[in-house]
């Protein structure tokens, strides 16, 4: 904007204080007066918005396409759950309020986590945790309290070789130390490895279900015992919940604790900071421990109440209220039947994909998979050196957000494909097509697919000094001497 600027020209208009200059300079003290002159950006209004319009044409959303980003189930969002958001009744009340100003407030958050406890099949949740990694943490401490409330110290968590990236981090947090499970050549939980691990020492095992390679853990029952056995608890990371809603309950495959990400799941914003909502729903053996205070229904209406033995608060206030409202009308529009439409979706969409580029990019693990697929690029890099990083960046020029890669870590050159259960058969067709023209070109001609991006408004960049350099803003490139 600076360098469109051209002195005299403005965007806005400024009424007049009727304070005159010296009124001005006996209001403000000397040192907190400015030496030099501020500068401003000169710029009519017809500029400005054009320049702002420009660059929000250059950022991808869900609502301008497909965003296959596996695990992280970025999907389009419908516009209702914000129009219930923006309620008046909703948005402006405070969270101070008392809860007798507060009363519809008390009865959607409620609400919600009945509903929630349906879908999970669990006793009773916390609506506090922000997102998944905080809802993970909650989750662990909750482990935690259990445990030292029967005066029994234990030091391991469980965890498979394709968790998510934050399960060890919040382990360690939490103060426990991860034992790590290895994968069959199947993908799934070795059983064998697993009992191998566990001992008195073990507070539990976390797992998503269906797993990070998309696929469901068929042995979750045998796990569940096995981990019970000892006096563990199993813990279910909610990340792939939307490929299950409605058809199976992870408190029915025997988990104790059960997070929800409501940013990924129920129609709520995801990406770009948050908001996000995390809540961590429990069975009855750990209602007692859940954080506080915790909205609870009452004869004459709702209110307050802190569980005997709580953890206390692991949120500011009572999580991201709004998060959660537009959960909440997501939940409600869908009903039951409904929700469980949208894990079929989600499915069939992923299967769909696998089958489609079986020729090109096979699946890792060649048997139906959940709501995601993850295909291998290991041959076509060993055919034309052409990587998975290659694929998913040729993808930005054929107007595509890229899929994960190189996760999970146990498949080698992995692109992680989630259709989620919004896109059309049509986009679907046209990004399989995508992926096929780039597959060709990588034959024919595999610079160009090594210099892609070249559509975009930046190109292929330095990953490893883009991580090592930080480069904020323009005058900190020009000081390291990258412009």
């Amino acid at each position: 904007m600076f360098e469109l600027s051209s002195p005299g020209r403005s965007a806005a208009q400024l009424r007049a204080t009727g304070i005159a200059p010296r009124d001005l300079d006996a209001m403000i003290p000397s040192e907190h007066r400015r030496d030099d002159v501020l500068e401003t950006v000169d710029l009519a209004e017809r500029d400005l918005v054009g320049h702002v319009t420009r660059l929000s044409a250059r950022q991808y959303s869900v609502d301008l396409g497909a965003y296959p980003l596996g695990s992280c189930t970025m999907k389009y969002n419908p516009k209702m759950a914000d129009e219930v958001a923006g309620l008046a009744g909703l948005a402006h009340v405070h969270p101070a309020a008392d809860a007798s100003l507060t009363q519809g407030w008390l009865e959607l958050l409620v609400t919600l986590e009945e509903r929630l406890c349906a879908i999970t099949g669990m006793a009773a949740a916390t609506l506090q945790p922000a997102a998944g990694a905080a809802g993970e943490l909650t989750g662990l401490l909750l482990m935690r309290a259990y445990h030292s409330a029967r005066g029994d110290a234990r030091k391991r968590v469980l965890i498979p070789d394709s968790a998510h990236g934050t399960n060890p981090a919040s382990v360690t947090l939490s103060g426990y130390q991860v034992t790590t499970v290895p994968s069959t050549e199947r993908g799934l939980v070795d059983l064998e490895a697993l009992a191998a691990r566990l001992g008195d020492d073990v507070a539990g095992i976390m797992l998503t279900n269906p797993n990070t390679v998309g696929l469901f853990e068929e042995d979750i029952e045998t796990i569940a015992e096995l981990v019970h056995g000892v006096g563990g608890l199993l813990y279910y990371d909610g990340a792939n919940l939307n490929a299950i809603l409605g058809q199976a309950r992870p408190g029915d495959m025997g988990f104790d604790i059960v997070h929800m990400n409501l940013h990924k799941t129920f129609a709520t914003p995801h990406g770009g900071g948050g908001p996000g909502a995390g809540p961590v729903a429990v069975g009855e053996s750990l209602v007692d421990f859940l954080p506080g205070p915790r909205p609870v229904r009452q004869n004459d209406g709702y209110a307050w109440a802190t569980p005997a033995r709580s953890i206390g608060r692991v949120h500011g206030w009572h999580g991201n209220a709004l998060v959660l409202a537009r959960a909440l009308a997501y939940i409600e529009t869908h009903g039951a039947a409904g929700l469980g439409e949208v894990a079929e979706h989600a499915v069939l969409n992923a299967n769909w994909m696998r089958r489609r580029l079986a020729a090109i990019l096979p699946a890792a693990y060649d048997r139906p998979c959940m709501h995601e697929c993850v295909v291998t690029a290991t041959a076509l890099k060993d055919a034309t050196g052409v990587r998975a990083l290659d694929v998913a960046k040729s993808l930005l020029d054929e107007g595509f957000h890229a899929p994960t890669v190189y996760f999970p870590l146990i498949v080698d050159e992995a692109l992680m494909i989630e259709p989620t259960e919004t896109e059309s058969p049509e986009t679907l067709e046209a990004l399989a097509e995508a992926l096929e023209r780039i597959v060709a070109r990588a034959h024919s001609d595999p610079e160009s697919v090594h210099a892609a991006p070249q559509a975009t408004p930046v190109g292929r960049v330095d990953e490893a000094r883009a991580a090592r350099t930080l480069v904020a803003t323009e005058d900190m490139a020009t000081r390291a001497g990258l412009r």
